[in-house]
This record gives C-alpha cells, structure tokens and sequence, in this order.
C-alpha cells in the first residue's frame, strides 16, 4: 500500500510545485506592468496628436512625432550641458575615488576605519545641506552658473559612493601582483594603472554608471547653483518646461523620454559588469 501511494504524493507534490512557479511567474509579470506602466504611459503620451494625457488613448494607432521636434529643439542644448555635466563627474569620481579605494583597500594604518566613518558620514548628509553651502562658496569663487561648478558639486555625492565600492573589490586583489609589478621597475602610479585598474574594471564601471546616473538625475544642484539659463541641465530644463508647457504635454513627455535614453542605454550595456562589480569582493 506504501508504495502504491508514493507515485500519488510524488506527483501531488509536482503540482503543487508547478502551481506555486506558475503563480509565481504570475505575481512578477503583474507586479512588473505596475512599475513599467508609467514609463509606458510617458512614451504613450509623447506620441499623442493632442498631448493631452486626459484624452490620450490607450495605444497611439496614429503617432505624432511633433513633440520630439519641440523637445530637440527647446531642450537639445540642454541635454547637451547634461551629457557634459554627467561625463566630466565620471572622470572626477573615478580619478579622486579610485586610487582613494586602493589606499584604503590595502594600506594598514589606524586612521583607515576613521577615514571610512567619514565617508559613511558624508553619505548621509543631506543634498539640500551640501547646496547651501556650495552656493556660499561658489559665489565668492565665481563658479555660480558654470558647468565645472555643476561638476564639482556632483562628484561631492559620487566619490564617497565610489570609493565604498571600489574598496570592496580592490580588499581583494592580491598584493603580491603589485609587489611583481614594483620588482619589474614599474612606479606606484605604472603598477596602479597598470594592476589594479584592469584587474578592477568591473566596479570601475560599476562606479561610473552610478556616478553618471547621480550626475544626470541631478535636479537638487542645478536648481541651486545656476540662476541663469546660459548653463541648465535638461531635469531642471524639464521643470522650467512644465510652466509653459501645460498645454502642450506631448513635448514635456517627449522631454523625458528623451532624457532617459542615454540611462537605459547605459544600464543594458553595462548590466553584466554591474553584477560582478556589485558581489566583487564578497567570497573573497
């Protein structure tokens, strides 16, 4: 009798499983159309005749591309000053937080856990704090309004994020392949560029992309540190826009699609290199 129930309770237990992976599968793809919906609904808007996200239908059977005409038009310098702005904090991060990392990583002095408490410390600082103080200095400096003040201001928020990642994969690398470097004659700087750079290339990128995407969603800085519209990244462009406008929501939705493009570009090229970058450091 034992083993006539067996293949019953086996195949009850199959069931059972499937139906817990298929319900699964269900909750993920609902839960996935919930948080795409607005991205959806932002596209869907874009291509709307009237723009008019009131009357706009489900589905634009007839698109019209005459808000991307407006939105390049209005807002294409001001992508431009982003994608500048955006660039230039990746290369300060990643100069100041990389060899920043290494030190940390790898050198043994007792100041290193108080150098992390700092850094920890400046993470948790509040945006709007930083910008107060940023506005003070920056208008006896004569940096108001420039993009190498926009620069500097972000890259006060990436490099600390940098360096926690950065330290995390670099507390790994052997230093026995540093010392073969030093002993081929190769300098502190030859074997840091030479060694440790391609050997962390996974969190460099991984830092670079979060460095980039602090820098491009920037909305607090822009908004503090420039008073003029010589120099104005596109999210505060696309707050400025909203007041104009109002009626015209095609080109305020064709701004934002827009402005995303170069983000999800970014993380569908760079996702492998973030996982790895992510865990790398962790088994070891």
């Amino acid at each position: 009798m034992t083993t006539l129930n067996l293949p019953t309770a086996a195949s009850r237990r199959a069931r059972r499983g499937r139906l817990s992976r298929g319900t699964s599968t269900a909750l993920g793809i609902l839960f996935l159309a919930i948080m795409l919906f607005p991205i959806y609904w932002m596209v869907n808007a874009s291509l709307q005749p009237s723009g008019n996200t009131l009357t706009a239908g489900i589905f634009p059977f007839a698109p019209d591309f005459s808000g991307y005409e407006r939105a390049i038009a209005d807002q294409g310098h001001n992508l431009l000053t982003s994608l500048i702005i955006s660039i230039g904090t990746v290369v300060l991060t990643l100069l100041i937080a990389a060899p920043a990392a290494y030190a940390l990583a790898q050198f043994r002095f007792r100041w290193i856990n108080v150098a992390l408490l700092v850094i920890i410390i400046a993470q948790m600082v509040p945006g709007v704090v930083i910008a107060n103080a940023l506005y003070s200095a920056y208008n006896d400096l004569g940096l108001l309004n420039s993009i190498a003040g926009l620069i500097l201001a972000d890259a006060s928020l990436a490099i600390p994020f940098a360096i926690l990642i950065l330290r995390t994969s670099m507390m790994g690398i052997p230093p026995a392949i540093v010392e073969a470097a030093r002993i081929d004659g190769a300098g502190l700087i030859r074997a840091f560029v030479s060694v440790v750079v391609p050997v962390s290339r996974n969190a460099l990128i991984t830092a670079a992309l979060f460095g980039f995407l602090f820098s491009w969603s920037d909305f607090l800085f822009a908004l503090t540190l420039t008073t003029t519209e010589d120099v104005r990244p596109v999210t505060l462009g696309i707050y400025q826009y909203l007041g104009t406008q109002v009626s015209n929501w095609s080109a305020v939705m064709a701004t934002a699609v827009l402005s995303s493009i170069p983000a999800i570009i970014l993380l569908v090229l760079a996702q492998k290199f973030i996982a790895a970058g992510a865990t790398g450091g962790a088994v070891k």
